[in-house]
């Protein structure tokens, strides 16, 4: 089964994204504006041993605040366009526990915390899409509460198994 770990933001923050994810984003229909925590890993292991994992990270992290500020891209590693969450010790810290905890590699790239608004354009297209949606001026704050586990569906589309709530649970 192939899982990925992920938090969605608000309804506004998403409405945002899929704004521009709509034209720009070949994913779009598959899963809904996220900020990828564990990128997607194949594994045997059963969900129930993730999830207890899971479940004792998120206790470890308060919620928190998500800023976004920024559009940001890739380039030139890759066309990719993004809104740019501001780093947090907790983002920082639930993504290298994340990647301790979990099967699947290593990353391949540095941890940025974003959601994608567009992907796979030419360079053609990169350039005229950034060029005019750097000059948005995002001020977006929410505080998230709670991660997913996701799985990946035979249509290639991805789909909540469980939710995490970040906190020590409630005396």
């Amino acid at each position: 089964m192939k899982y990925g770990i992920v938090i969605f933001p608000s309804k506004t923050l998403q409405d945002l994204a899929n704004s521009y994810r709509k034209r720009y984003d070949p994913h779009y229909a598959l899963i809904p504006p996220h900020l990828t925590l564990k990128a997607a890993f194949e594994t045997e292991v059963d969900a129930h041993s993730i999830t207890e994992k899971l479940e004792a990270i998120a206790k470890k992290y308060e919620p928190f605040v998500l800023n976004i500020r920024k559009v940001s891209s890739f380039q030139p590693i890759n066309n990719t366009i993004h809104l740019k969450a501001e780093k947090t010790p907790q983002l920082e810290g639930l993504y290298v526990d994340l990647y301790a905890s979990l099967p699947g590699d290593k990353p391949e790239h540095p941890f940025v915390p974003h959601i994608t608004i567009a992907q796979k354009l030419s360079n053609d297209e990169h350039s005229d899409v950034y060029g005019q949606l750097r000059m948005l001026g995002i001020e977006h704050e929410e505080t998230i509460d709670r991660f997913h586990l996701v799985y990946q569906l035979e249509n290639g589309s991805w789909t909540v198994y469980e939710t995490y709530r970040l906190g020590k649970d409630p005396q």
